[in-house]
């Protein structure tokens, strides 16, 4: 039987980095991919369809949601969020291991359908630092800004259910922190033990010359 990836949630505080983080990673090891997420916002300057999201309309959202095409779907600022279902559990089948760029809410529901998956939550230095970002990110209306900064506390509320924290202070040093837990996934007991199954059962039943 093939060996089937490992599923990563990673959530963070809007601004907190999390996008050049997991791009980041993704780029710098191999087997490891990132799930394009579908969403009814506005597509941002410097944004691709099938590249960043996929930009639908609530109708096809809705769509998607009657047909059960989603894992996992939620409300964020107005918006609508949801990850592919066929596509994660293809991936996840063919060895790869998958990242979800989700906020707790979606963590919540992939933990129920995934239970074996890593959550990694995401902090910023300081609150100060999280508003400069998403000042100078230059993306939001003033007022979702403020929406934002509002939602930090109900969003970081929820860093206990996440298995590691990574606080994004020095970039270089929170990619590698993510890149560490990443592979120590792939290290895992059950996932050795699986890969190597003839080379334990041999050692373990060696005779005695």
């Amino acid at each position: 039987m093939a060996e089937t990836g490992n599923l990563y949630i990673i959530a963070a505080p809007s601004g907190a980095g999390k996008t050049s983080l997991v791009k980041a990673v993704v780029d710098s090891i191999p087997k490891i991919t990132v799930s394009i997420s579908h969403t009814t916002r506005p597509k941002r300057p410097g944004e691709t369809h099938g590249v960043n999201y996929y930009f639908v309309d609530n109708m096809e959202f809705q769509r998607m949601i009657e047909h059960h095409d989603f894992l996992e779907h939620a409300m964020i600022f107005g918006n609508q969020y949801g990850t592919s279902k066929s596509w994660v559990e293809k991936t996840l089948a063919q060895g790869m291991d998958v990242i979800l760029e989700i906020d707790w809410q979606g963590q919540q529901q992939i933990k129920r359908l995934f239970p074996q998956s890593t959550g990694i939550f995401i902090l910023p230095p300081s609150l100060n630092d999280l508003q400069d970002r998403l000042i100078k990110r230059n993306q939001d209306h003033p007022e979702v800004i403020k929406k934002r900064l509002a939602d930090v506390q109900e969003t970081v509320s929820h860093i206990h259910e996440f298995d590691y924290v990574v606080v994004n202070d020095e970039f270089s040093r929170a990619q590698h922190d993510i890149t560490v837990i990443i592979e120590a996934g792939r290290l895992v007991q059950k996932r050795q033990a699986s890969r190597y199954a003839k080379l334990i059962d041999e050692l373990v039943t060696i005779r005695p010359a």
